[in-house]
């Protein structure tokens, strides 16, 4: 693919099996619109140069929620390897000078803002980073560079880039604040939660 060094892709990491919940976070709703939907259309709202969307091998139904996103797809084909292996998955259409925004589907608190925030201070940090501060420590959404998808060894199975940002000097990484994104939906306690307050439709 075509790109610039200051361009940013975007990964969207949506093949999960969502076993603890019991039914796919991907199609929960909010304001009557899927998470994966609503993620990739926050997504596509920073002008990157593409924004790649990594789903499980059988992948129609999250196919049918995403009509009408401009978006690109990556098979993983077999999500029980874990995150690296959607990284690994998405590879392919990323450009090793890009900044890369990688991001879950299952943060219903998420908003364009942050995004925004996170892809300014990406651009003043040493390391070309930025993270999302979640609880004390560093997470997704976050800014990372597009070499690291070329390391196949670069993310863990179970956690990704998580790691490697961690391992930064803390100076050199911009942090972007964002308690309300805490709230991941793993299990049905945190679909309550959600619901609770109002961030996922009944």
């Amino acid at each position: 693919m075509s790109d610039t060094r200051g361009a940013h892709a975007v990964v969207v990491l949506a093949a999960g099996a969502s076993t603890r919940l019991g039914q796919p976070k991907q199609l929960l709703r909010r304001d009557d619109e899927t998470l994966l939907h609503r993620v990739v259309r926050l997504a596509e709202g920073t002008a990157p140069t593409v924004v790649v969307v990594v789903l499980p091998p059988a992948s129609a139904v999250f196919a049918e929620a995403l009509v009408g996103l401009d978006h690109a797809t990556a098979i993983n084909p077999d999500p029980r390897r874990g995150i690296a292996s959607s990284l690994q998955a998405a590879a392919p259409w990323v450009h090793a000078q890009a900044r890369v925004l990688v991001l879950g589907c299952d943060q219903p608190a998420l908003e364009a803002a942050h995004l925004h925030a996170l892809l300014t201070a990406a651009r003043h940090a040493a390391s070309g980073c930025a993270a999302t501060a979640l609880e004390g420590t560093l997470g997704v959404p976050a800014v990372v560079p597009g070499h690291w998808f070329a390391d196949p060894a670069a993310g863990t199975a179970d956690s990704g880039f998580r790691a490697r940002l961690r391992a930064l000097a803390k100076a050199t990484v911009g942090v972007v604040e964002a308690p309300g994104l805490a709230l991941d939906i793993d299990t049905p306690d945190d679909l309550r939660t959600a619901r609770r307050l109002g961030l996922i439709d009944p």
